[in-house]
């Protein structure tokens, strides 16, 4: 028997195995990272001025030739790091 509770935590009984637990779990954390992804594609499909400033930070390496374009975006993924960290940290106490 399963049991949820307002965190993302999982109260199980002791007739589920160790295995369907895990399970259980990953599946979860599927469904959160794919309904994130879908917010993020709606978001970028009706209001893609929101994520103008992706790459566009200082500290982004954009490089343009002729005939290739190399895009480093380290500055924007620093942020991106920091942001993520700091919503996961909170959402885990």
């Amino acid at each position: 028997m399963v049991s949820f509770d307002w965190q993302l935590s999982v109260r199980l009984t002791p007739e589920v195995s160790d295995h369907q637990e895990r399970e259980f779990i990953m599946s979860r954390w599927f469904i959160i990272a794919g309904a994130i992804l879908l917010v993020i594609g709606v978001l970028m499909h009706f209001a893609p001025w929101l994520f103008n400033w992706f790459g566009r930070l200082p500290g982004d390496i954009r490089i343009e030739s002729e005939r290739s374009r190399v895009f480093i975006p380290i500055t924007s993924m620093i942020i991106l790091s920091v942001v993520l960290s700091l919503l996961l940290s909170f959402f885990r106490r």
